[in-house]
């Protein structure tokens, strides 16, 4: 089927069937929170830029946390030679990351100069690195387990 959310989809038909399904309950979620939201809006004096931020965070979280959780991002990793292997790739990736960001980031931030610049300069690259460590390894896990019971 042919949509303008196709570009976001993968070619692989079970992946897309899954991600769409995914996207599916995030909105129906959103239309819910948006519901209380509204509801609540009557008896609290909310500030709309953090309702609005709390509301795509929501949408994206969920959608992000059921895709990592589902295990169908590596679906060719169904041996422990392979997992090992690809463990590995996702830690010389994710350093990649760290060491491209903290260039960027120090770039677009200004050279720091003081000790506790570095430190705010290096925080959040290494948050973020973290953050997509711990998201493809959680991904990766699951997709070994859930290949290892399909073979």
């Amino acid at each position: 089927m042919k949509t303008w959310i196709s570009f976001l989809l993968p070619e692989d038909e079970y992946k897309e069937k899954k991600i769409l399904h995914f996207f599916a309950e995030g909105a129906i979620l959103l239309f819910l929170a948006l519901i209380v939201s509204l509801i609540c809006s009557r008896f609290i004096n909310f500030d709309t830029e953090t309702i609005l931020f709390l509301h795509i965070a929501l949408f994206a979280v969920y959608v992000l946390g059921r895709y990592v959780l589902s295990g169908i991002e590596f679906t060719a990793i169904a041996t422990e030679r392979e997992y090992k292997k690809e463990r590995k790739v996702i830690v010389i990736k994710t350093a990649g990351f760290v060491v491209i960001f903290i260039f960027g980031y120090s770039f677009l931030s200004g050279f720091p100069s003081s000790l506790s610049e570095w430190l705010n300069i290096l925080a959040v690259p290494l948050l973020a690195g973290m953050f997509l460590f711990f998201i493809n390894y959680i991904s990766l896990k699951r997709s070994y387990h859930k290949n290892k019971e399909l073979a």
